[in-house]
């Protein structure tokens, strides 16, 4: 029994697809299949059920499956406590970052740990910030850079760094223009709104403060990156929804004022599984200094 097939029964159970298990450990798909049978055949039972579309596992592989995660789970302890002694560190660590995200203080602490520790390899992926998180807790992702609605995931270790108010856009002359001050999140039930998609922290900011006030939506459109939403909201199509400091880049075009109700505020931060390995603990180390440092200027650099 060797761990490279533990890895691969690991996969192939959180995946349920030879073919996406494949491109996960980068190997081919036929090397994973005959791995797993050779672990099977020792085992004397069959560890995956093959028959229908998805794989799926067997009894048996049910059974397997916390077992070889501990074996793995223990084999990276070990060479992580003597990387510790030794003072190397080695290996890759994946950085998860929310889709069409471009946040400073993360581009400098990689760009330092990379520096500081060449041995570690570095990947960096993007999704929505529900899948991020899923990732983390998955083990797919090391550490991830996710928005949230006021409230961080329980079972995470988190490092906030951007907590800032919703605001409406519209171009002049609109009629929430009209009344100085905050807008009223019951006042965007009488038009269309153009805002970032399910899974971002904003939206489930947005989505959470019209809950609180029992107000229904009416979204006309929707964009993965604030200067497309900016750009809808510009041409009349809708009502746009963004932080303050999103709102803020497109004041040339846009007039903002404040959403003002109860949750109406996001918050962009790191997330990780508590119990961090020497590397990911010198990458958090140097987040925490490059987001210590003095803020850029507002602007589509953040987004929760």
């Amino acid at each position: 029994m060797e761990l490279r097939q533990l890895e691969y029964l690991v996969a192939v159970a959180e995946e349920a697809s030879f073919t996406r298990a494949a491109g996960r450990v980068h190997i081919s798909q036929s090397g994973v299949s005959a791995q797993i049978r050779r672990l099977e055949h020792e085992l004397g039972a069959a560890l995956i059920d093959r028959s229908a579309r998805a794989a799926r596992l067997t009894d048996a592989g049910a059974a397997a499956l916390p077992h070889a995660r501990a074996a793995l789970s223990a084999a990276a302890a070990l060479r992580e406590s003597v990387d510790e002694v030794t003072g190397l560190l080695a290996g890759r660590l994946v950085v998860g970052m929310v889709t069409a995200c471009t946040v400073t203080g993360l581009f400098d602490a990689l760009a330092g740990f990379r520096r500081a520790h060449p041995g570690v390899s570095l990947a960096l992926v993007e999704d929505d910030s529900a899948a991020l998180a899923g990732r983390v807790r998955s083990g797919t992702a090391d550490l991830a850079l996710i928005g949230a609605a006021g409230r961080l995931p329980a079972d995470m270790a988190a490092l906030p760094v951007v907590t800032e108010g919703l605001a409406v856009a519209v171009p002049p002359g609109h009629p929430l223009l009209a009344a100085r001050g905050p807008v009223p999140v019951a006042s965007l039930a009488g038009y269309p709104v153009v805002c970032l998609p399910a899974g971002t922290g904003i939206r489930a900011a947005l989505d959470e403060a019209c809950a609180a006030q029992g107000v229904t939506l009416d979204v006309a459109l929707e964009a993965s990156a604030p200067g497309a939403v900016a750009d809808l909201a510009a041409r009349g199509l809708g009502v746009a929804v963004l932080s303050e400091s999103m709102a803020a880049a497109h004041a040339g075009r846009l007039r903002r004022r404040p959403l003002r109700g109860p949750g109406a505020t996001a918050q962009l931060a790191l997330i990780w599984r508590p119990a961090p390995g020497p590397a990911l603990r010198a990458l958090i180390g140097h987040c925490r200094r490059a987001f210590a440092a003095p803020a850029p200027a507002p602007g589509e650099g953040k987004r929760p």
